[in-house]
């Protein structure tokens, strides 16, 4: 069992019939994640790739099960998206959007606390599980293996250099999220060690760190 993500992972995709969202949710879906829904306001009733569209998440999730959410909401939208999405009960909301004000996610950040409600992001590229073939968000499957090694990092364009090599070595991943490089984002490294340190399929991990901030001191300290 990986963590966040696993074969009981119902995914609503906000956003899904802009740009972004068209892109990448077949390739999720292509991958074995299980699209439930997309949410488009003023859309009701139409689908996309035969994936059904609501209003709102709130909708989607009282009909669909949804219980995780992917944001590809343009970046003024998105903290609203994302609040959106804790209200309506879901369990883990990934927010891709780049670009939202730092003062939207010191809101958000404040508003998430202490519910049930765990946010990867925001600007990051998500959450992929080799294992149980689930992906959440933008990074390039064709590069993960099934595995026992745990990825974190805040590039994530060194996710996949990681992972890349990972692969090449023969030692295949367990769980690999890009936590984003934002001054302000939902999971910090060390609530992502702390998930891996509990996690019985995993033996190790990998943490790639960036310039600026203390975010590597305290998962060290950690």
């Amino acid at each position: 069992m990986g963590i966040f993500v696993n074969q009981d992972t119902r995914l609503v995709v906000q956003g899904i019939t802009g740009g972004a969202g068209k892109f990448h949710t077949p390739l999720m879906v292509e991958y074995g994640t299980q699209v439930v829904a997309g949410v488009t306001p003023g859309k009701l009733g139409q689908d996309f790739q035969g994936i059904p569209i609501f209003d709102t998440v709130a909708g989607a999730v009282r009909e669909t099960g949804a219980n995780t959410s992917v944001i590809f909401v343009p970046a003024p939208f998105a903290a609203d998206a994302i609040l959106e999405a804790a209200d309506a009960g879901v369990e883990l909301v990934v927010c891709i959007t780049e670009g939202i004000p730092t003062r939207d996610m010191a809101m958000v950040k404040a508003a998430l606390a202490g519910s049930g409600t765990v946010m990867i992001g925001p600007n990051c590229p998500g959450v992929l599980d080799p294992n149980a073939r689930v992906k959440i968000g933008i990074m390039p499957d064709m590069i993960f293996a099934p595995g026992r090694i745990g990825v974190i990092s805040r590039s994530g364009t060194l996710t996949y250099e990681a992972v890349d090599q990972v692969t090449k070595l023969g030692l295949g991943q367990s769980t690999c999220l890009g936590i984003g490089g934002d001054p302000i984002i939902g999971t910090s490294f060390t609530d992502a060690l702390a998930r891996f340190e509990e996690d019985e399929a995993t033996d190790a991990v990998i943490m790639i760190g960036e310039i600026g901030g203390n975010a590597e001191e305290k998962a060290t300290a950690f």
